[in-house]
């Protein structure tokens, strides 16, 4: 089951550092090349990571992950502390990305700027986030958690683990990172070229 629950883990955070990239990509694309912005596509990378980072990873990460390790150690608190922080912080970090985006949508002068000021902060963050998550918290809870821990995580990452989230919703992810992929341009995805 630790394998099961990491594999499950290591996934979503694959995921959701994809749409990043993409999202790095497109905003440097824009900036550097004047690339037109693809408003349907930038829509869904943001409700992507906003829904499914409040939704469905973050709230299990610590309800499980993070509670069975405070359960067995205290080697891990400071850490984690920092981590459900900047879950809390991450939620006023994409509100700030999505007004940003309607300003860029909207034509206000100067919002490019503010978008691509507001993508990168995000996307550091995130990635400094999940990059401590998999140096610091995964090592801790594979040497303090039971096995009996690791099959509750893996149940409750697994499709139908935790009756708080509706098996729907997480197809919803799926289809949603799926249309991510056919609507953004190479390198990122399958879509169209930018022209």
């Amino acid at each position: 089951m630790l394998n099961q629950a990491l594999a499950i883990i290591h996934d979503e955070h694959r995921s959701l550092g994809a749409v990043l990239h993409g999202l790095r990509f497109l905003v440097r694309e824009m900036q550097e090349k004047g690339a037109q912005p693809e408003f349907k596509l930038l829509w869904a990378m943001l409700y992507y990571m906003d829904a499914f980072s409040e939704r469905l990873h973050n709230p299990k990460e610590e309800a499980y992950l993070f509670a069975k390790l405070k359960a067995r150690t205290r080697a891990a608190d400071e850490t984690i502390a920092m981590l459900e922080h900047q879950h809390g912080d991450s939620i006023d970090h994409v509100r700030r990305l999505e007004q940003a985006l309607g300003h860029l949508e909207a034509g206000i002068p100067g919002s490019l700027d503010a978008f691509a000021k507001a993508a990168e902060t995000q996307i550091e963050e995130a990635w400094q986030h999940m990059n401590l998550e998999e140096r610091v918290v995964i090592p801790l809870a594979k040497k303090y958690l039971t096995t009996e821990d690791w099959v509750e995580i893996a149940e409750a990452f697994g499709e139908n683990g935790d009756p708080r989230f509706d098996e729907k919703l997480d197809h919803e992810f799926r289809d949603l990172f799926s249309r991510i992929v056919n609507l953004a341009p190479p390198p990122i995805g399958v879509g169209p070229p930018q022209v």
